[in-house]
């Protein structure tokens, strides 16, 4: 069933893949995606995974789809107005999911490429990996984000190799008129490397920014890979994130999402696939609204082979008229034995009319694992919280420290000194 919400944006995008050029590497990953969104549109409320998120207001009939195109002119100021003081990175600028080689740093590692994404299709980790974990017949804009995408990013990290410093990309959205851009990242860790990403995000414009961001990750045999979405932003932003992750055996991949106030709507999809044995999988989550803020968290750690262990801890703050979603799901395969799987979702209400769904769920087939979720929303400790005023603790001050100590368990997991300290920072100027 077409589920298109606004025929602007759904033709604007016909228009565009009928009239590209359909050779090459990816044509025929394009043309799968494009009969899928040609025939499903973009979802409604009647698709299951959007029941709590009505698209439609997000997506207007002005939006214009743009490709790496700006209306600011990006300087060293505004660059510098998004770094993490402390933390020493590489840094790599994007617009729109464009690479601004001038604002970027060179990095000369062994066995590191970065590269534009439609530079890459030649190589072969590219063709080995691209559009191989992502299906496009089941997510709506996955499949336009695959006819469509022409920026964003290849990161391949070669055999044993190690980046010890992290890579910092910050994205910049800005253009000129309401605008629809679908940057792809594809990222390839291989075999006992090691590698660390943190991603921030700014906008520079007036005007309405829709971001449809498509990320695949590969983490090789034994290899770490931690990643870092620190999501940050204004009313004039909107972002829909889908990522998809494929492990394979021993190795280790951690996920840290924090989600601030500022941005109107979110919709985070985090999916991890385990597909050999002794894998661990670590997610840590915060997002905290405000305003008339839509935060969406949706999860699937998808357990395929025995003894591996998975881990995920989100926590919620609402505050104001804001509404948060999570949607957690845990799937043990038949073969899957021995697996540990930890899901938790922990929510603070603050506004009188905020709100959150709540929804984590586990679907189990193998019959020797452990595996345990659960789901809470409260409110303050009215006793905690007098306990601190009468110490001479004023309000605000005693508001910051009692969500700092509910955050703290998935804080605490940041193994980086100065992004743990910038993320407690923007909790604190979040609750002003």
């Amino acid at each position: 069933m077409n589920t298109q919400i606004t025929s602007s944006l759904y033709d604007q995008c016909i228009a565009t893949y009928n009239t590209e050029q359909k050779e090459g590497t990816l044509a025929a990953i394009r043309k799968q995606a494009f009969t899928s969104f040609q025939k499903n549109g973009f979802p409604s409320t009647k698709v299951e995974d959007w029941k709590y998120t009505n698209l439609k207001p997000f997506i207007q009939d002005n939006l214009q789809l743009v490709y790496g195109e700006t209306s600011t002119a990006l300087t060293k100021e505004i660059i510098e107005s998004a770094l993490i003081p402390g933390l020493d990175a590489y840094i790599v600028v994007l617009v729109n999911g464009q690479l601004q080689k001038t604002l970027s740093h060179q990095i000369n590692e062994k066995g590191f490429t970065l590269l534009p994404i439609l530079e890459a299709t030649e190589l072969p980790a590219f063709q080995q990996h691209f559009g191989k974990y992502t299906d496009v017949t089941k997510h709506h804009l996955t499949a336009v984000n695959t006819a469509l995408f022409k920026d964003g990013l290849f990161v391949h990290l070669t055999k044993s190799q190690v980046v010890e410093k992290p890579i910092h990309i910050i994205h910049v959205s800005t253009a000129k008129t309401d605008f629809f851009t679908q940057p792809r990242y594809l990222y390839v860790v291989e075999e006992n490397a090691r590698l660390k990403v943190v991603e921030t995000y700014i906008t520079t414009t007036q005007v309405k920014a829709v971001v449809n961001q498509l990320t695949e990750v590969f983490v090789g045999k034994s290899a770490n890979f931690q990643q870092y979405n620190i999501q940050t932003g204004d009313a004039n932003a909107h972002f829909i994130q889908h990522t998809e992750v494929f492990q394979e055996t021993t190795s280790v991949y951690n996920n840290y999402k924090f989600s601030m106030p500022g941005i109107s709507f979110l919709r985070n999809n985090l999916h991890i696939a385990l597909d050999g044995e002794h894998i661990e999988s670590h997610m840590y989550g915060l997002y905290l609204s405000g305003g008339a803020q839509l935060v969406d968290n949706h999860t699937i750690v998808d357990h395929r082979k025995p003894n591996c262990q998975s881990n995920e801890h989100y926590k919620g703050v609402m505050q104001d008229a804001s509404t948060g979603v999570f949607n957690g799901k845990i799937f043990v395969q038949e073969d899957a034995q021995k697996t540990n799987a930890f899901q938790q979702n922990n929510n603070l209400i603050l506004g009188d009319k905020a709100s959150v769904n709540s929804k984590p769920q586990l679907e189990i087939f193998a019959d020797d694992v452990k595996c345990s979720h659960g789901s809470t929303i409260g409110q303050f400790n009215n006793e905690a919280l007098f306990y601190l005023k009468t110490r001479g603790i004023g309000d605000e001050k005693a508001k910051t420290l009692l969500v700092q100590a509910f955050a703290f368990d998935v804080t605490d997991k940041i193994p980086d000194e100065s992004i743990q300290d910038f993320v407690n920072g923007l909790i604190e100027e979040g609750l002003k």
